[in-house]
């Protein structure tokens, strides 16, 4: 291999590794300092595609976020140089040349993630925009994934992304983290942001999904600490430690996705559990329940013990319906009463869903697995079908698929 190759592969390794694992907080970094979620989106990308030519002749540099930064703010620079010259362009240009500072100094990037999320939640912003925006600019997930998480149009969720950025531009919306009088208005939304964040990564490939998910917890974490003691931030970290707890046995050494009751127990991270199962005991301690501390609640049942404790998930499910009553948390309790038992009032349960769930896989395989058990073997056979189609993974669709060719012809 050439010196040029061989310098060409280390730049693409490495900007691949910080498009992974830093891009949320390079850009979170950018929109403090710019106030303008499509410039800095801009000027980042542009800092990257120098960063391929530059590296690739003299080295990755010895603080690559940091070069990143400092290019990507000269990159905004001339980007509102050739915008229109009014007098408000020309200030913010004087303005952002002055206080342009070297950071050269990794630690010195500020980490400005929270003031981020809570940007893209402020209540002026319709809230599937909310989760939208937030899962784009600091999650780093494209405008496909996430409409295929909304079960939207490429080109609607891309106008949708379109619109919240033009409303905090033109609401002159805070880029700060509200003080607490103002958290509830916005906490179940952020909460919901950092979940989803999570569970594209646990559900994603090793490569890139892991650093999702740890990235979930860490911003959950962080939360914890800004408001100590808030029972709902208590159970969001909670049901992410107990979910990524699972995470290794998810799948079996073919990459097919492994059922919870068949998964390996030895496998799940103990510590992980025991931390999320004190954390969720600690929020319901305080005596003011929400959606998520009930869902951590259920994750704990799940996992203590050898076996899940069905009737216990069930009473759960009960109150959770009550807080959260959506065709989703409809459809897993009718599981959990199946598994206790329930399983007429279970497939009740389950056509009055069809309607409401026709696109959600999940209920597909659930419908599957429910017929199986009553032996109606056509029905399941046409259930699996729809659910390998919908299936949002090779992994979850190699298991369906073997389920399916259990039933024979």
């Amino acid at each position: 291999m050439t010196a040029a190759a061989s310098g060409a592969l280390a730049a693409t390794r490495a900007l691949d590794s910080l498009a992974r694992e830093d891009r949320g907080r390079l850009l979170s970094a950018l929109i403090a300092r710019l106030r303008d979620f499509e410039l800095a989106e801009e000027a980042l990308q542009d800092a990257m595609i120098s960063a391929v030519s530059h590296w690739g002749r003299s080295g990755v540099p010895a603080s690559p976020r940091g070069w990143l930064l400092q290019v990507a703010y000269r990159k905004a620079i001339d980007r509102i140089r050739q915008r229109t010259s009014d007098t408000k362009v020309a200030n913010g240009l004087a303005l952002l040349t002055e206080n342009e500072t070297s950071t050269d100094d990794p630690e010195m990037i500020p980490d400005e993630r929270l003031r981020l999320i809570f940007t893209c939640c402020h209540p002026a912003i319709e809230p599937k925009s909310q989760v939208a925006l937030t899962l784009r600019t600091l999650g780093g997930l494209s405008t496909p994934e996430i409409a295929r998480a909304f079960l939207d149009q490429d080109s609607t969720m891309g106008q949708r992304l379109s619109r919240a950025k033009a409303k905090i531009a033109d609401a002159g919306i805070p880029y700060a983290v509200p003080e607490p009088d103002a958290w509830p208005a916005r906490l179940t939304s952020v909460l919901t942001v950092i979940y989803l964040i999570f569970n594209a990564g646990y559900t994603a490939g090793p490569s890139v999904g892991r650093d999702l998910a740890e990235e979930a917890i860490w911003l959950c974490r962080m939360l914890d600490r800004l408001r100590p003691a808030d029972p709902e931030i208590e159970g969001c970290l909670a049901l992410l430690l107990l979910t990524q707890a699972r995470r290794e046995a998810r799948t079996d050494a073919d990459g097919v996705t492994v059922p919870l009751a068949a998964q390996d127990r030895s496998r799940w991270d103990r510590a992980a559990i025991a931390e999320g199962v004190a954390t969720v005991e600690r929020a319901l301690g305080r005596r003011s329940p929400g959606p998520f501390q009930i869902k951590a609640a259920i994750a704990a049942c799940h996992s203590e013990g050898e076996q899940s404790d069905w009737p216990q998930i069930v009473a759960l499910y009960n109150v959770l319906l009550a807080l959260e009553p959506t065709p989703v948390v409809r459809l897993n309790r009718a599981v959990a009463l199946a598994e206790d038992g329930g399983m007429e009032t279970a497939m009740g349960e389950l056509d009055l869903l069809s309607d409401a769930l026709s696109d959600y896989q999940p209920y597909h395989a659930a419908r599957a697995e429910l017929l199986v058990r009553l032996n109606d073997v056509t029905g399941a056979q046409a259930a699996y079908t729809k659910a390998i189609a919908l299936a949002p993974s090779g992994a979850d669709a190699a298991f369906l698929r073997a389920k399916l060719n259990a039933l024979g012809p």
